[in-house]
């Protein structure tokens, strides 16, 4: 063999070695890629560019070849931006179309409350499915009709929805999100319409609680239970009568082009709801920092202490107590408690095995990140 052939043979070993090194770099640049994702950082950085290069160049023994290094590690840089580029349209494309092919049920119309914590939390390209009542939300998703369902849970102003909880319970799915939503109510009427005009007003429930202040001042208005705010803004719609009204939200005082007659009815300033997301398998991610279950006691004194202590005994922290009557059972409750944790955590799953064996019945309803607003 000549002396080309050697120095041949010695370019193809240094090549394999560069595709080795050229393949390992890639994957750490795509880790960095999913990195930049995460927390929201550009691809390109110019000044650590800079050093990059200035550090590699310092490493040579040959300074002649500092122009040419200088060059082959732009070259290389700009290669690893455009694998960092490609990578993220292809993360970004195949999240798009999960997006797409995820269904989230929600309980109302478009112009809800329970439809705009959906879209906050999935995002607006996701699938989405109303339903009538709150039950239908757990028939959907128990039927395989939705991956994912929306429901109210609990407001600042007047408390938890107590059938969501039963629901909750009966049906045995789990919270694996939640979102907190600001509400604002209106009083909405069709175009042209004065307060005088109004005889009947339509709403939530919840709703009319979160604005009776206001309605003191009109006891001549008769509140009509409907099922939904934005249900009940369509309805006015609907109907085109300047005698009746609805509470409801600006969204949907746009989307079904009614008056705002009167504006922030709701007499807490600061009134929000908590939305759970429910679905039919628990979701356990590294970040899910809260903890919900459902627990009943045996009917007898320091019973339900016996179970709460364990959180003080342990340093966890209770976010959270709703109590539910047993139907057939007078004075017998089930306890819906929240508190922060994972269920990765050694100290939560010693508390909660202490928590089954002193509990006649036990039920755990999910492990999922808190949303502080």
């Amino acid at each position: 063999m000549d002396d080309l052939d050697k120095l041949r043979n010695e370019i193809d070993y240094i090549d394999q070695e560069m595709v080795k090194l050229f393949e390992k770099r890639m994957e750490t640049v795509l880790k960095i890629a999913e990195y930049k994702k995460r927390n929201h950082m550009p691809i390109f950085h110019k000044d650590r560019e800079t050093e990059v290069i200035k550090k590699n160049i310092e490493q040579l023994k040959n300074k002649s070849l500092q122009e040419a290094t200088e060059e082959f590690f732009k070259k290389l840089m700009e290669i690893s931006r455009g694998v960092q580029k490609e990578q993220l349209k292809i993360v970004k494309e195949e999240k798009e179309k999960k997006e797409k092919s995820v269904i989230v049920g929600f309980q109302g119309v478009e112009g809800s409350f329970s439809e705009q914590a959906l879209i906050e939390y999935f995002g607006e390209k996701v699938t989405r499915k109303n339903v009538r009542e709150f039950k239908d939300i757990f028939e959907s998703l128990k039927n395989d009709e939705i991956h994912y369902g929306v429901l109210p849970i609990e407001n600042s102003s007047t408390g938890g929805i107590a059938e969501v909880y039963d629901l909750l319970r009966q049906y045995g799915f789990y919270i694996i999100g939640e979102k907190s939503i600001k509400v604002e109510h209106h009083l909405l009427g069709v175009k042209g319409t004065k307060i005088e005009d109004i005889k009947e007003v339509y709403s939530h429930p919840q709703a009319f609680s979160q604005s009776s202040e206001f309605f003191k001042k009109y006891e001549n208005l008769k509140l009509i239970p409907y099922k939904n705010t934005a249900m009940s803004a369509k309805l006015i719609k609907d109907e085109n009568t300047k005698v009746k009204a609805a509470v409801a939200s600006d969204k949907a005082a746009k989307l079904y082009d009614l008056d705002i007659i009167e504006s922030n009815i709701n007499y807490n300033r600061n009134n929000y709801t908590r939305f759970i997301i429910i679905g039919k398998n628990l979701e356990l991610h590294i970040n899910s920092n809260k903890i919900s279950v459902v627990v009943a006691t045996p009917h007898r004194a320091g019973a339900l202490y016996s179970i709460l202590r364990y959180f003080a005994e342990n340093g966890l922290n209770m976010l959270k107590i709703e109590s539910r009557p047993m139907i057939n059972k007078s004075w017998e409750y089930f306890f819906y408690i929240d508190f922060q944790g994972n269920l990765n955590e050694e100290v939560v799953r010693k508390s909660i095995d202490l928590i089954k064996k002193g509990s006649s019945f036990f039920q755990m309803l999910g492990n999922y990140k808190e949303h502080n607003r």
